[in-house]
């Protein structure tokens, strides 16, 4: 687990790591799409069956953190192995581990209102209002860690903007059942609000990363897990306090036996929720960790259609021709960002060759 990123080593040492950040790039990748997509279903299911309970949908989205502790027990048994009794137990500098502590606080109400939201949003409605946190992302990376702005990435904001606003229009077309109309917007507003803080809580998740980096120490994805595991505890902490003062844990054994799936179904629906959504998280964190914030964000918007065919097609919600407009600017705008960076990597290898073609010339 002890990988570590942007080393300088000889070309053959150079290849191999390449290698290993790529398959962690994917790994990463594949534990987001999943996450994401599985995480929003499952959470849906809970409260289209019968789910009421906004503080315990909330805790789902973080309450899956012990699972972290599996593989740094592995590694700090991998170090005890190699350096004996005097490998540390973390591996992460106790300021960024404070910081964590406050981005889980962060995660924590942010979780609180996207769960809220969802409520009274279909969940394919809710997925594309959470892709506007792309544009939240790209605001406040710029900002924070200093992302650059080209043509392209501006161009995909703008799309994804245009496609959150045609989504706002006649949206009374698709509220659920028993929704009224007041709550059917504040369901709108709550879901744009977890949007927005969760643009701000990505950069300085990549904040942290750098800060850890700092003094040339190594940053390792065991940092990563340690840092996540930070956030998952306290995030699911803060949503505990919420679910002890509005008595959920009384209220759940009641409501598994009114669950319209049944009281079995229930607990599953709850385990793998959890389960999901840590995927999700950790996941994100890694995208961020290998490469940087804004391709988290960009990777979270590309699984929209997958949410919506899957929210259709298990859920049977209907597909209106707002989301169809909006989907379609959202996919052009993601086509536009991935065709710019993919000009831009293109222009600096060419670069690159034509310098080392001059060094060895001269």
């Amino acid at each position: 687990m002890d990988l570590e990123a942007r080393s300088e080593s000889p070309p053959p040492a150079r290849s191999k790591t390449k290698m290993m950040q790529r398959l962690m790039v994917a790994f990463n990748c594949v534990l987001l799409s999943v996450g994401v997509t599985g995480g929003q279903l499952l959470s849906r299911l809970y409260y289209s069956k019968g789910g009421h309970r906004q503080w315990l949908s909330g805790w789902l989205q973080t309450g899956g953190w012990p699972l972290l502790l599996i593989p740094l027990a592995g590694a700090y048994a991998s170090r005890r192995a190699r350096y004996g009794g005097g490998a540390p137990v973390l591996l992460t500098p106790r300021r960024i581990l404070l910081a964590a502590a406050g981005l889980g606080l962060i995660a924590g109400v942010d979780n609180f209102l996207y769960a809220w939201g969802l409520e009274f949003l279909p969940v394919s409605t809710s997925a594309i209002l959470i892709s506007t946190q792309l544009v939240f992302i790209l605001f406040f990376a710029f900002l924070i860690v200093g992302q650059r702005l080209t043509p392209a990435t501006v161009n995909a904001v703008a799309l994804l903007t245009v496609g959150a606003v045609v989504l706002g229009l006649h949206v009374s077309s698709d509220r659920p059942a028993g929704v009224t109309g007041a709550q059917y917007w504040l369901g709108f507003a709550l879901t744009l609000g977890a949007a927005v803080l969760y643009g701000l809580f990505m950069p300085l998740v990549e904040l942290a990363y750098k800060r850890a980096a700092g003094g040339g120490r190594a940053l390792t994805y065991t940092v990563a897990m340690e840092v996540q595991l930070v956030i998952g505890f306290v995030a699911t902490a803060f949503c505990t306090v919420g679910m002890i003062v509005n008595k959920d844990f009384q209220v759940i054994p009641r409501e598994a036996k009114q669950f319209e799936l049944g009281e079995v179904r229930y607990y599953m629906v709850l385990v793998w929720a959890a389960v999901l959504w840590q995927f999700f998280f950790l996941g994100t964190v890694g995208v961020i960790f290998c490469v940087h914030t804004l391709l988290a964000g960009i990777l979270i918007a590309v699984f929209i259609p997958v949410t919506e065919v899957a929210a259709v097609i298990f859920l049977h919600e209907k597909f209106s021709s707002e989301k169809g407009v909006a989907l379609v600017l959202s996919l052009w705008g993601l086509a536009s960002y991935s065709y710019g960076e993919w000009s831009e990597a293109r222009a600096g290898a060419k670069k690159m060759t034509e310098a080392s073609t001059e060094a060895q010339a001269s």
